[in-house]
């Protein structure tokens, strides 16, 4: 990713000076820091998130606090967030401003092991500096864009070859995006396997994945569009949860709802088969194939 940063730099340094440059690439850096440094308060907004004491939600601290205790981590702030979704999500500036928060409907549709097993996928992400890391990524994509947005609107005697490096921006962003993504999909595959390394089975968090994509599944379409600019911080993608529902359903073999050990662990001797449709639709997600997930947590258990 800095490689490629790099490469652009020298570019664009041998064609418009570096102040141009700098100047984009601060702007760029800028609106991500002031993005970073209020972004707590604009997901409390847009989640409408409200925290709750010990006192009200006894359970639910004590699986928080037991899950950060082994993490490592200062115990999080607790919310409930008021979005008609089940799921769970983890965000701060750092460690110590971390906050975890689920949706009634999570609490209502997952068994406890389960609650527990998603809460300590949650801890994983804080415990990682996730929202750190990809927030640090994300600078070098709109870098990229704003080099090919001020070189293709610029003139002068060069005009030709500013095109040219532009649309090699441009190019450019596509590819970090890609990247992005592709590492928001990794560090859900880590935050999976700390979930086990914290004392979760790795059933119960297979279990609770296939319980949540079948609770998105069930929504109203009109109440899933409202929730796709935050699906980046949820444990699953709900727009995706129709086609994974399909593909889950085939390791429930007793169509108890659940998956349970015995299931997760016939999984791991089998050969994934993914569609090339469903490679492609990976490649744009922030998280990773479903069925691969529970896949690669069936080989962790065994």
């Amino acid at each position: 990713m800095f490689a490629i940063v790099y490469a652009m730099v020298t570019l664009v340094a041998s064609s418009m000076g570096i102040s141009s440059f700098a100047f984009y690439g601060g702007l760029a850096s800028a609106l991500l820091l002031i993005q970073y440094l209020i972004g707590p308060k604009m997901v409390e907004w847009s989640m409408r998130i409200r925290y709750v004491s010990e006192s009200e939600y006894p359970l639910l601290h004590r699986m928080v606090a037991e899950m950060a205790q082994r993490a490592g981590i200062p115990k999080p702030r607790i919310g409930i967030a008021s979005i008609p979704i089940p799921n769970a999500f983890a965000f701060g500036r750092w460690k110590s401003d971390g906050r975890v928060c689920v949706t009634e409907q999570i609490m209502r549709l997952l068994s406890p092991d389960e609650l527990k097993a998603v809460i300590g996928h949650e801890i994983a992400h804080l415990k990682h500096r996730d929202v750190a890391v990809i927030t640090t990524l994300s600078v070098i994509p709109m870098i990229m864009w704003y080099i090919a947005w001020s070189t293709m609107l610029s003139g002068g005697r060069d005009r030709g070859n500013i095109i040219i490096i532009g649309i090699f921006a441009f190019l450019m962003y596509f590819i970090t995006n890609l990247l992005v993504l592709y590492a928001s999909r990794i560090r859900e595959y880590y935050a999976d396997e700390r979930s086990v390394k914290l004392g979760n089975a790795p059933h119960n968090l297979a279990s609770a994945l296939y319980k949540l994509v079948y609770g998105s599944a069930r929504m109203d379409k009109e109440e899933l569009r409202h929730t796709e600019g935050l699906k980046a911080f949820f444990v699953n993608d709900p727009s995706r949860a129709m086609a994974e529902i399909r593909e889950l359903s085939q390791i429930d073999r007793d169509m108890s709802g659940t998956i349970d050990q015995n299931e997760l662990m016939m999984l791991s001797t089998k050969k994934l088969k993914v569609s090339t449709s469903d490679k492609i639709m990976e490649l744009m997600s922030t998280h990773p194939n479903m069925v691969k997930r529970v896949h690669r947590l069936s080989r962790i258990a065994r």
